[in-house]
């Protein structure tokens, strides 16, 4: 996510981190490294000014000019700057008490990922409690509304569909009607789009959004397209009116222009991130947490709460328990295994640990080489994964046969596997550098 900005913002972090003064000329110099990186970004040219601008006047202050560790204050700067460019603070959905209805519009056009966007939000709610309603609203794209349906079954949600309708007006005041009698909570709407933006296509959400009358109206915008995901959104905030963006794809935006643009230009918060193909990929924009990731800083909190959705108190106590004992098993590192495939992909777990973000290299990454060490694993007999040291010669030729891998590979797990026994032993002892769900 953001490469090539966060490696600028990295570098600029460095040079600055050592400085015991902060002269004009560090500013200037830094000021323009940061216009060029966020112009290659694709950021809207005005936002851009607006923050080059601010953030040399601040720098020049006298505070930071004569104040403890310049170098430090310099770079908070840089990160207040941008996690106000960002949107501020996280802002939640609307949604209201149990006994009332919340109408959840998505609007957007076709391509942009709205139909799984829905099925993901609703399935976020159904974990917090609520108790959605899917709407197949989008008549216009031929299998929209079988998609929306085999989503649903995906995800456990009752989804509303008419056979054969033309109007999405009337799917929608059915849907309602439909959702009070049934006490759904909260009837999330799935409407078409077009391939540009056009009047019918307005005129089209105006209806729906006047029968629906929605607490949220959500423009779902592909990150991937940058300043057209901006130009987008500005349109629609102009003839629809939006609450928010939930911004797709957001795992693949490789510059960032779309949402370090949005909320500048459009006035509207982004609200979501697509982060990946799984229906459990969709996370709350947190703006400060998203600063820190492209300042290189990482997201430490992030990161934590992704491990705590994997595993409770009771398996991290006994997990614990487990590397004081030395009895961690590989049947243990291979739960370990598929603990961090539920968190995500390897580069974006580690992304967000504070040192590594904004330093990391491709060939550092290397998703095959886990997947081999599993089949490694998966290879062997549940006794070998309970006492790995019964491994000798003859079964280390028979798990790489079994694994379609080589007798060397099966020495390399086994080597990083007593390695990682000690490193947790003593970061278990010390009751700290482990996190819950990450193997060692």
């Amino acid at each position: 996510m953001f490469d090539k900005l966060t490696n600028t913002f990295s570098d600029i972090v460095r040079q600055l981190s050592g400085k015991a003064k902060i002269s004009d000329k560090n500013i200037e110099e830094t000021v323009e490294q940061i216009k060029m990186a966020l112009l290659e970004a694709d950021v809207n040219l005005r936002v851009v000014r607006r923050f080059v601008n601010r953030t040399a006047e601040e720098a020049r202050g006298e505070k930071i000019l004569t104040g403890i560790a310049p170098g430090q204050q310099f770079i908070k700067i840089i990160h207040d700057r941008m996690v106000d460019l960002l949107g501020d603070e996280k802002q939640d959905l609307v949604l209201k008490g149990p006994d009332t209805q919340t109408v959840i519009l998505f609007c957007g056009l076709q391509g942009s990922g709205k139909t799984t966007t829905a099925a993901k939000l609703a399935l976020r709610l159904k974990k917090n409690g609520r108790r959605p309603l899917l709407v197949a609203a989008d008549l216009v794209r031929p299998a929209a509304v079988e998609q929306l349906a085999v989503l649903g079954r995906q995800t456990e949600t009752e989804v509303w569909r008419e056979e054969g309708a033309k109007n999405p007006v009337s799917v929608v005041r059915n849907a309602l009607a439909h959702a009070g009698k049934f006490q759904f909570d909260t009837v999330i709407v799935d409407t078409s789009g077009r391939q540009q933006i056009d009047e019918d296509l307005m005129n089209e959400l105006l209806k729906i959004k006047e029968a629906a009358r929605p607490d949220e109206v959500l423009l779902v915008a592909d990150a991937m397209t940058g300043q057209n995901a901006v130009d987008i959104a500005k349109a629609f905030e102009e003839k629809i009116g939006l609450t928010g963006v939930i911004l797709s794809k957001f795992d693949s935006d490789t510059r960032g222009g779309a949402a370090l643009s949005i909320k500048s230009i459009c006035g509207k918060p982004i609200k979501f991130a697509g982060t990946g193909e799984k229906i459990e990929d969709l996370e709350p924009f947190y703006p400060e947490r998203i600063a820190s990731r492209i300042l290189g800083m990482g997201d430490i909190v992030s990161l934590v709460e992704k491990a705590q959705q994997t595993i409770n108190q009771q398996e991290a106590e006994a997990l614990q328990l487990k590397m004081e004992s030395s009895t961690f098993t590989l049947a243990d590192f291979l739960d370990q295994f598929k603990r961090m495939r539920k968190m995500g992909s390897l580069k974006s777990l580690l992304e967000m640990v504070p040192g590594l973000s904004g330093q990391l290299r491709e060939e550092d990454i290397n998703e095959n080489e886990m997947k081999h060490q599993e089949a490694i694993i998966l290879s062997m007999t549940p006794v070998e994964r309970d006492n790995y040291r019964i491994i000798g010669p003859t079964r280390r030729k028979r798990i790489a046969r079994g694994s379609g891998t080589s007798v060397f590979a099966v020495n390399q797990l086994l080597k990083r596997f007593e390695k990682a026994r000690l490193m947790m032993k003593k970061a278990a002892k010390n009751k700290g550098g482990v996190l819950p769900g990450m193997p060692g």
